[in-house]
């Protein structure tokens, strides 16, 4: 079934583009952190941006995923907001609240932020990857659950202050 939640996400991105790449590779690179979490987050992996970035609605998803997946991806929709800061507190606050089986949720956002920060140390992204320097605080908070998926984290702490290093000393 992931690969119908490809399909669906591929066709609903069209010719949106991840930088200079088709926005599959984004997809793509954020499934195969989830890979070993199993196929329900690799679904919500894909579907992660649709609300968001589409004409795709919450019914679409949840007619054709189900409750659960149409759940999560709202969960990891940012609402309307005059500024990234503003869209991303309230994202947040709502993270912060997520228990039970929609902390999958959590672990695709998880692994979406990590996708994010491994393209900005491959691409030299400076001011992007500060920007995820400065709201680290504040989506660690809401969004790491202890066990959940500690391996993402690690890299995603590790990354981002080796990168703080490099800046910094730039």
């Amino acid at each position: 079934m992931p690969e119908d939640a490809r399909s669906f996400a591929v066709a609903a991105h069209g010719g949106q583009r991840y930088g200079d790449l088709p926005y599959s590779f984004h997809l793509d690179e954020v499934v195969a952190l989830l890979a070993p979490y199993g196929s329900q987050a690799q679904i919500i992996g894909y579907l992660h941006d649709v609300i968001e970035d589409t004409a795709v609605t919450e019914t679409d998803i949840r007619d054709r995923f189900g409750p659960l997946v149409a759940d999560c991806v709202c969960l990891l929709t940012d609402p309307s907001g005059a500024s990234r800061a503003e869209r991303k507190a309230a994202t947040y606050a709502r993270l912060a609240t997520i228990t039970g089986p929609t902390e999958l949720a959590l672990l695709v956002k998880t692994a979406d932020r990590l996708a994010n920060v491994r393209s900005c140390v491959l691409d030299d992204r400076r001011g992007l990857m500060a920007v995820y320097r400065n709201e680290h605080a504040s989506f660690r908070r809401s969004a790491y659950r202890e066990g959940l998926c500690d391996p993402l984290w690690l890299e995603l702490d590790t990354l981002l202050a080796v990168n703080r290093v490099a800046v910094d000393h730039a």
